[in-house]
């Protein structure tokens, strides 16, 4: 009969091989998507004719720059909302429900409103970052100060009314020439998206590296602040330090392509029922799931409608509301 300490070792390995198979199938899932993503638009273009004369313009002027955006936003919205999760002990936060997309969003639009729609993408970033900044130290204050994960969440709904609220007045009084692009921001969409915003993309890059690898310090405070302390970990300083980085990626995620709810909440549940628990694999994996979701939903969007182009914030937020409406009810329960 084995002894105990074996026999955890063996399950430890066992769950350990299973989290691995796990990303690897969401390697190959973000293979495929990437393909699709490239392949699907007004115009299908398969893999045989990408470097055909006719269809080098699609395919690396406008749809690459497109597909490695939306892989990076959809990877940065869902590990923030993992990080989040973590760090706020709330199993509801994410940074469109609790109003962080909608604070970038805000500094942006009003941006856009004052600059007349002049200023350079890197200025426009800036202000992104530091709306989502300013709000994510907000609930962090609110969440040190003993609120609860309801009355947080509250907090976070009306932090994200009023910047909602301040978009729509800004929008009112912006003149023809800004007004598309103000729309363009507060709905979400890629649609605008080019080489021209490469530095925002490889802003986001190490980022997400460095966050993938952040696992062991977000297992050690899940346990519990006096907990973490006891093994060693400066409670306060990597607080901060993930609250920052969280700010910028969800700043240069709004910059890039407005704000897009439900991605940051969706994702980290789903791999959590799919049995990846372990917050090394975790967020490698909320990384992976978070960009093949937005992909499908930017195809989708730009596919659904021969005419038109939805915004991909809208196609988000159908699949996420019924999702979030689960889990709160659940969550309650």
């Amino acid at each position: 009969m084995q002894s105990t300490p074996v026999r955890y070792t063996q399950l430890k390995q066992q769950q350990r091989r299973r989290d691995r198979q796990r990303l690897l199938g969401l390697w190959l899932l973000l293979v495929v998507g990437v393909a699709m993503s490239l392949c699907a638009g007004e115009r299908w273009i398969g893999p045989t004719h990408w470097l055909d004369s006719d269809a080098s313009l699609f395919i690396w002027q406008l749809r690459l720059p497109r597909t490695l955006a939306v892989m990076l936003v959809g990877a940065g919205l869902a590990m923030g909302g993992a990080v989040m999760q973590a760090v706020f002990d709330n199993p509801l936060a994410e940074p469109g429900l609790l109003g962080v997309s909608s604070g970038a969003g805000v500094t942006l639009v009003l941006a856009v409103l004052i600059g007349q729609g002049m200023l350079p993408v890197w200025s426009l970033s800036l202000c992104a970052i530091a709306g989502a900044l300013l709000v994510t130290l907000m609930l962090l204050r609110f969440s040190r100060a003993g609120v609860s994960n309801a009355r947080l969440l509250l907090i976070g709904v009306a932090l994200s009314i009023i910047c909602n609220a301040l978009m729509t007045w800004a929008v009112y009084f912006s003149t023809s020439l800004d007004l598309r692009q103000l729309m363009y921001w507060m709905m979400g969409g890629f649609s605008g998206v080019d080489w021209r915003y490469g530095g925002l993309m490889l802003l986001m890059l190490p980022l997400l590296v460095w966050l993938a690898r952040c696992g062991g310090v977000l297992n050690q405070l899940a346990l519990g602040e006096m907990a973490a302390r006891q093994l060693g970990v400066a409670v306060f300083y990597w607080r901060n330090v993930l609250v920052l980085a969280m700010g910028v990626l969800v700043g240069v995620s709004v910059a890039l392509a407005g704000v897009i709810g439900f991605v940051g909440l969706v994702i980290p549940h789903i791999l959590r029922l799919c049995g990846l628990t372990d917050q090394r694999y975790l967020l490698t994996g909320c990384g992976l799931a978070g960009a093949v979701v937005l992909m499908l939903a930017d195809t989708l969007a730009r596919t659904l409608l021969a005419t038109a182009e939805l915004p991909v914030g809208v196609v988000t937020a159908t699949l996420g509301a019924p999702w979030f409406i689960w889990l709160l009810l659940r969550h309650q329960a």
